[in-house]
């Protein structure tokens, strides 16, 4: 599971905007490929991937 701050910091780098929704976007490209159900939104906390 990895926040939204922990992605920023790990694909962008640390002088990347922290308000900007460029992680939104990319797990909305991520979830068009992969299917709805496998990145899974955890309110508060970030993102789960489920692999089965």
């Amino acid at each position: 599971m990895l926040s939204r701050a922990q992605l920023l910091d790990r694909a962008w780098g640390y002088d990347y905007d922290p308000s900007s929704n460029i992680v939104d976007v990319y797990v909305g490209y991520l979830r068009k490929k992969l299917g709805n159900d496998v990145i899974e939104t955890i309110r508060g906390i970030g993102y789960r991937l489920q692999l089965s």
